[in-house]
């Protein structure tokens, strides 16, 4: 059998209303560089989500590009960045935001979370001014790196401290879908959009074939934006690309819905390993799921599956992270859970 990719959420290609729309307005010309009427209708779309007439809106190609954009535009050379240790932007985009000439200050986190404690602790630890650079942004992922959600109440915490001192406040939203939709959610777009300065929507992770979408409520972060993205190489001239997809993902809860498959492919995938007795270093509330498993069961089920193994545990055990999709298999889902079952009673 070939083996399953449960790597990440984005070993498919795109969803297949993302492609028929994409084939059906192949040769419409449209105007180029984001200004095209596919674009214009899917910001009108978001700002009705969000429940706001006015923030500026533009697509990217990547999450690493949306954080490029979003940080190195809104800080001066000598502000940096306060972050968990556990974020994307320290341990997965080989020193993207360093690159651009800032300092991100990093913080243990929290069950993967920044709290107004530990984002206060930055503060006081970086205040030798002007012989350390300046925290000026807060950078902070929905669903985060172990999968886990900020509550409303946590992000109106965060939101209240970064407007107390002075700080603006970055949402990640690489897999703000499956955070949006997660069963113990309430936050909705319409908060986020109120409480931080500056977030993306990702796409790529929801049935896009590429694509985010940056989010700028703060309209003193508005300024020649549009520059910043052409330095940065991200402006398409075939921006049409990008707004199309999200247009289709967001004119009737597509995105919703994709992102929803995931989250519940999770839960049984979770559920079935639960069953068969083994623990989790982070409790499985969207997504991403981290078993802790003997070594010679990942051995056994790797002959079927590909996943990761993120970190020793012990002499015995590891690590491991699965990853569900918009289009994981529900079959799949269950070969894996035999198999563990199986392995369980051999």
């Amino acid at each position: 059998m070939e083996k399953y990719s449960f790597l990440d959420d984005y070993s498919e290609g795109a969803h297949a209303r993302i492609l028929a729309a994409l084939a059906d307005t192949n040769l419409v010309q449209q105007t180029a560089y984001g200004d095209d009427a596919y674009s214009q209708k899917t910001r009108d779309l978001l700002r009705n989500h969000m429940g706001q007439a006015d923030p500026d809106i533009w697509f990217v190609a990547s999450g690493t590009l949306a954080n490029i954009l979003s940080i190195s535009s809104c800080l001066r050379s000598h502000e940096a960045v306060v972050a968990a240790a556990s974020g994307h932007i320290v341990v997965r985009e080989t020193g993207a935001i360093e690159a651009t000439g800032h300092k991100i200050i990093t913080v243990s986190p929290d069950n993967g979370k920044l709290t107004p404690e530990n984002i206060q602790s930055a503060l006081n630890a970086n205040a030798h001014y002007p012989h350390m650079a300046k925290p000026k942004l807060v950078y902070i992922s929905n669903a985060t790196e172990v999968g886990t959600l900020y509550s409303k109440a946590e992000l109106q915490a965060i939101s209240d401290l970064c407007r107390t001192k002075g700080l603006l406040l970055l949402l990640d939203g690489a897999r703000l879908g499956a955070a949006l939709t997660a069963e113990k959610n309430d936050l909705s777009l319409e908060d986020i959009a109120s409480l931080v300065d500056i977030f993306w929507i990702g796409g790529t992770k929801v049935g896009a074939l590429l694509g985010e979408a940056i989010v700028i409520s703060n309209s003193e972060l508005r300024d020649d934006f549009d520059f910043h993205i052409k330095q940065r190489g991200a402006l398409l001239a075939k921006g049409r690309i990008l707004g199309l997809q999200f247009r289709e993902l967001f004119k009737d809860g597509l995105f919703f819905d994709l992102a929803k498959h995931s989250n519940d492919m999770a839960a049984r995938l979770s559920g079935g390993i639960a069953n068969a007795g083994y623990s989790f270093v982070a409790e499985t509330e969207t997504n991403q799921i981290f078993p802790i498993l003997p070594n010679d069961l990942i051995d056994h089920l790797r002959q079927a599956f590909e996943f990761y193994v993120w970190e020793p545990y012990d002499d015995a055990h590891s690590v491991t992270r699965l990853v569900t999709s918009w289009a994981t298999d529900e079959q799949r889902v269950e070969a894996f859970i035999d198999m563990i079952r199986a392995f369980r009673t051999r």
